[in-house]
């Protein structure tokens, strides 16, 4: 067996996502378990240099971590040979940018979504990517939950029957700040500075949708700024300027060629009452399901119950009771790690790859979409995009 190195420049993982996600749970955890094993049995281990701007920030963050490398030079950091991925994990409005420096300098790319905050940008850094030869990636963790996992294995086993409807339910209460410490950026909450619901989580549901339920057809979506002011980290007020959540209906095409409702329900202005921060439910004819993060559970039609409604009786039932979970049967590792393994691979050894940049385009194609159908209060089509 053969280790192979490969040197990998991160950037961005001072932040929330690019450290904890990105960086400690995948690459650390894959170094930690001896690298990623190969068809033929090899080894990749990853090498990482972490680049920032805060030198005192990024020397803290790789020594916490028993990271050798570690700067604040990007330009020299893509100018090394022996490092052949590039991995941002910034700012939205640097990333196409960024990304089309490291496809110049040959680098293979890999990154956070959204990959661009306009469909122009997003098409343009995919098709320079598509056009260098070089492999790309684009983050879709969504598609590697074990509740997702175990909702896609009901669907191709075919519980479900013909699907109807999906009922996406997202988001929770982010405190303003100023009775309680914020628990997310404030930068989230300024559009000027790539912040908004809808920016953010549409780039989910957009993979989501395509792969689990079928391909978007259309949308409509109305975007709300609820809280209109909150409190930075410093305990400034400020205006908030970015939408603080969204409510859509689109229209799928499922996976059989038959039409799927999907309903769409975000935000950080609301208080949970669900299975999870997240739930996914799933109505078909022979069958329903409904997945959080961690969980699965399905109800078939045999052994859906009867409910009488009757407004003057108190309702006897235990609806979350009549549901039976789906077992864990395997490993459900984390799903950043899992895609940062299919990545390597497809880089060391050209296995196959489906999260490209392009698919990254997608997500801001709905994007665009969901706010054009909030500002001309109407359904607006999602044609496919051509590359």
């Amino acid at each position: 067996m053969a280790i192979q190195r490969l040197g990998i420049i991160m950037h961005g993982v001072t932040g929330r996502m690019g450290m904890n996600q990105h960086l400690i749970r995948s690459i650390v955890a894959i170094r930690n378990q001896g690298g990623v094993t190969l068809a033929n049995g090899d080894k990749v281990m990853p090498d990482p240099i972490l680049i920032g701007r805060n030198a005192e920030k990024i020397e803290a963050l790789a020594r916490s971590q028993k990271i050798e490398r570690w700067g604040t030079d990007l330009d020299k950091a893509l100018a090394n040979k022996d490092d052949t991925v590039f991995f941002d994990a910034g700012t939205t409005q640097m990333r196409p940018t960024l990304l089309a420096k490291a496809l110049r300098a040959g680098k293979h790319v890999y990154c956070e979504k959204p990959i661009a905050t306009t469909l122009a940008e997003a098409m343009q850094i995919a098709e320079t990517a598509q056009k260098s030869g070089l492999k790309h990636g684009a983050v879709q963790d969504k598609l590697f939950l074990p509740g997702l996992r175990k909702l896609d294995m009901l669907r191709r086993s075919g519980f479900f029957g013909r699907m109807l409807s999906l009922r996406l339910e997202f988001g929770y209460w982010v405190f303003e700040g100023d009775l309680q410490p914020i628990q997310r950026p404030s930068w989230n909450y300024r559009a000027e500075e790539g912040g908004g619901m809808i920016l953010d989580m549409m780039c989910h549901w957009r993979y989501v949708l395509d792969n689990l339920f079928g391909q978007v057809k259309s949308i409509s979506c109305l975007g709300a700024t609820h809280i209109p002011q909150r409190w930075d980290e410093n305990g400034k007020p400020y205006a908030a300027t970015a939408d603080d959540a969204a409510y859509a209906i689109a229209e799928l095409v499922g996976h059989n060629g038959e039409p799927v409702v999907a309903q769409l329900n975000m935000s950080w202005a609301t208080r949970v009452r669900r299975d999870d921060l997240v739930t996914f439910h799933v109505d078909g004819t022979h069958g329903s399901a409904v997945a959080g993060l961690q969980e699965c559970r399905a109800q078939s039609r045999v052994t859906t119950p009867r409910p009488v409604w009757n407004p003057d009786v108190k309702q006897s039932m235990n609806f979350f009771d009549q549901w039976q979970e789906v077992p864990d049967t395997e490993f459900y590792d984390n799903g950043f790690k899992i895609q940062w393994e299919h990545f390597i691979r497809h880089v060391v050894e050209d296995a196959p790859y489906k999260w490209t940049l392009p698919e990254g385009a997608k997500g801001v194609q709905l994007v665009e979409a969901a706010l054009q159908s909030w500002k001309e209060r109407r359904f607006v089509d999602v044609p496919a995009l051509q590359f």
